[in-house]
């Protein structure tokens, strides 16, 4: 059975000391490992940016995608083998700015696939521009004078939007988030975890502190993740953090109301030969 140090490469990562992407990697890896999943069983698409740079020190399959192209990737990659373990990993910029309109489509389809947003709140690999994510007001390189804009929500979005299993975690609550991605893994159906990242060079400085005094886990309150207008609430807080899943409901993937691939995956199926005059004659 692979343990969680199967799924490293010898690259040595170039994350900056003290990025919150660390505890993402553990984590994942933690994850696929008391899962009982093998490197071989495991394709990730990464999306460009300091979170795509994991591509190289991933052991399991891997594609890095063009810059808030992930989703697509892993969308095929799915419906080609259903029987693969396929997540999509991006930044807030990339997943949300950039990839918006796949974001969107995704929650909607209900794929079987988790896609992991690492939110700093800003575009790091670029050197600290606003992302979709950055707060109102928020002096960065490209708002000098403070952003204009409110920052876009993607787990009110992907509430409103049909995803099945929605949560938000922190990058240095490791084995909490473990769980929260162990969930989101076996859930059936469309898993988007949003993952509140630290980012030590170009967010503030004291950014750790400001969520040690406001994150809380949702399961010691009590709550259920089973009141859609409920979760909405929980997402949209911003005096406190929830970290936990916020909602979770069943429903029919995508790929299992395909007839062509719901038994057998596609990569399995046999290769007819077709006879392309035969092929032809049916446009004529």
């Amino acid at each position: 059975m692979a343990t969680e140090q199967d799924f490293i490469t010898p690259v040595k990562p170039t994350w900056c000391p003290g990025c919150g992407n660390f505890g993402i990697w553990l984590a994942l890896r933690k994850a696929l490992a008391e899962l009982g999943r093998e490197p071989h069983q495991v394709l990730f698409s990464f999306d460009i940016g300091c979170c795509g740079n994991g591509a190289n020190w991933h052991r399991l399959y891997g594609f890095h995608s063009l810059h808030g192209r992930p989703l697509p990737v892993a969308y095929a990659a799915k419906l080609a083998n259903h029987e693969l373990t396929v997540l999509a990993l991006s930044g807030d910029g990339g997943g949300y700015g950039e990839g918006g309109n796949h974001f969107i489509h995704t929650c909607r389809g209900n794929i079987d696939i988790t896609y992991i947003i690492h939110n700093n709140h800003r575009y790091s690999l670029t050197t600290g521009q606003a992302s979709p994510t950055t707060d109102h007001g928020e002096k960065t390189k490209s708002t000098p004078d403070g952003l204009i804009e409110t920052p876009f929500n993607g787990l009110q979005v992907a509430l409103t939007l049909g995803a099945t299993f929605v949560a938000q975690g922190y990058a240095d609550e490791v084995e909490h988030l473990k769980e929260i991605f162990k969930k989101a893994i076996t859930h059936k159906g469309f898993s988007l975890v949003d993952v509140l990242q630290p980012c030590v060079i170009f967010n503030e400085k004291n950014i750790r502190d400001i969520y040690r005094q406001k994150v809380y886990k949702l399961e010691e309150t009590g709550y259920k993740p089973t009141d859609k207008l409920e979760a909405y609430k929980k997402a949209g807080e911003t005096e406190r953090l929830p970290i936990g899943v916020l909602y979770q409901k069943e429903q029919a993937t995508y790929e299992s109301q395909l007839p062509q691939i719901a038994k057998t995956p596609l990569t399995k199926q046999e290769v007819k030969k077709v006879e392309i005059k035969d092929l032809l004659q049916e446009f004529k």
